[in-house]
């Protein structure tokens, strides 16, 4: 069963305020077929992780990937303030139209530190996750941090992770 859109599958356009910072656009090989871009919001969002945990995507190197047909695109952020707020400006990015070429697939949060969030990154991340289609979380994976590879330790979140993105990019 694929994880139900909770928010906007679609820019908004008029009336969604500018972001305070804008993502640069890129103009990458498009995907052809299976497959989608793992957006980075900000430096150290865990991308290059994500990408080792759940194959299929690629790295859009911080940038919105744009071409010719639309591009499928999941912003990968910490769960950490400067994280989440770096969502918030890539998702006005999104929906005000001020990139195009883009289909928003939805937001990956992977946990900034171990443990329970503190209440104000849970509000916070509650408000982000209403400007994505879908969130997925994953949960701090201590070998991850001590570089141990990413397959060799997958949390069973990463399983809904990569069926949703498989069945959301198949072709039609």
């Amino acid at each position: 069963m694929l994880t139900a859109a909770t928010g906007p599958t679609a820019p908004q356009g008029a009336g969604v305020p500018w972001p305070d910072y804008v993502l640069p656009v890129a103009s990458p090989q498009p995907i052809t077929g299976q497959g989608w871009w793992w957006l980075g919001v900000h430096g150290g969002a865990g991308v290059t992780t994500l990408g080792q945990a759940v194959p299929g995507g690629l790295d859009a190197g911080r940038a919105w990937p744009t071409a010719g047909e639309p591009q499928p695109v999941v912003f990968v952020a910490r769960s950490s303030a400067s994280g989440l707020k770096a969502v918030q400006n890539a998702a006005r990015q999104w929906a005000s139209q001020l990139v195009t070429g883009v289909e928003l697939l939805g937001l990956v949060v992977v946990a900034d530190a171990p443990g329970r969030r503190p209440r104000a990154l849970r509000d916070l991340l509650s408000l982000v996750s209403g400007t994505v289609p879908r969130l997925w979380e994953i949960p701090w994976v201590e070998e991850w941090r001590l570089g141990e590879p990413p397959s060799a330790h997958l949390p069973k979140e990463c399983a809904p992770l990569a069926r949703d993105l498989t069945r959301l990019t198949r072709p039609a």
